[in-house]
C-alpha cells in the first residue's frame, strides 16, 4: 500500500482554482448528484462541504429543481470562481456561498437534514475532524453522503488512474490528481473513523475503481 502523502489543505491560489475549475468533472459530478438524489436527501438546505468552485451545487440544482444548497469552502479563490459559476447558471437564489473551515463548522448540532461532500477528505490531515463535524450538524434521520478518492495499492495503479482520467489535462492538472491519490485514505481507514462516530463500517464502501462513498442516516 502506498504511504499517505499529505497535500495542501486549501487550494487557495488563483492558478490552482482556475486549473481545478477547468478540468472536466462533468461526468463525475453528474454521477455524484444522481447517486445522492437516489439515496434520498432530506428537506431543507443541503450543506455541501468543500464546494470548491460550486460545480456540485450547480449540478444538483439542475437535476433537482427544488434543491437549495449552502456551499462552503475555506479557499477564497475557489469561492470567487464559485460565485461566478453560480451567477452564470442563474442559481444565486438557490445556492448560498460561505467561507467556512469544514473542520470547525459554525452551525448548531442537527442543523441540516443532508450533508454532502465530494473530494474534501483527502485534503484534510486528520479527516476525523471533518467527518465528525459533518455528523454533528446532521439532524436525526438526516442523510450524510460523502465521496472521495481512495489511495491506490501502488504507484503503478496511481499512474494508470491519472493517465485514464486526466488524459487530456495539462501537466499541472495531472500532477494535482496524482497528489490527490497519494493524499487519499483507504476504505478501511475511513471505516475506522466512522466506527468511532458510532456508525456501522459497512456504510462506507468502494463505489468505483477510485472512489469510496459514505452514505448513512443518523438515528
Amino acid at each position: 500500500m502506498l504511504p499517505r502523502t499529505l497535500e495542501t489543505e486549501a487550494m487557495d491560489t488563483l492558478a490552482e482554482a482556475v486549473d481545478y475549475d477547468s478540468m472536466d468533472h462533468r461526468e463525475v459530478n453528474r454521477v455524484f448528484v444522481a447517486d445522492l438524489l437516489a439515496t434520498g436527501p432530506g428537506e431543507g438546505w443541503i450543506l455541501d462541504l468543500g464546494t470548491g468552485t460550486a460545480q456540485i451545487p450547480v449540478e444538483l440544482c439542475r437535476q433537482d429543481p427544488e434543491a437549495k444548497v449552502l456551499a462552503i469552502d475555506a479557499a477564497e479563490h475557489m469561492l470567487r470562481l464559485a460565485r461566478n459559476n453560480i451567477e452564470q447558471a442563474g442559481l444565486a437564489d438557490r445556492i448560498r456561498v460561505e467561507r467556512v473551515d469544514a473542520k470547525r463548522l459554525p452551525y448548531a448540532d442537527g442543523s441540516f437534514a443532508t450533508v454532502a461532500s465530494n473530494s474534501i477528505v483527502h485534503h484534510i490531515p486528520d479527516p476525523s475532524q471533518v467527518l465528525g463535524e459533518a455528523w454533528r450538524v446532521l439532524s436525526p434521520g438526516g442523510l450524510i453522503f460523502i465521496r472521495d478518492l481512495f489511495r491506490p495499492d501502488n504507484e503503478a495503479t496511481a499512474q494508470h488512474l491519472v493517465a485514464t482520467y486526466a488524459a487530456g489535462a495539462s501537466e499541472h492538472q495531472k500532477q494535482m490528481l496524482a497528489d490527490s491519490f497519494h493524499a487519499a485514505l483507504t476504505v478501511e481507514e475511513i471505516r475506522q473513523i466512522v466506527i468511532l462516530l458510532g456508525v456501522a463500517p459497512e456504510t462506507v464502501r468502494a463505489t468505483s475503481d477510485r472512489h469510496w462513498t459514505w452514505a448513512a442516516r443518523k438515528r
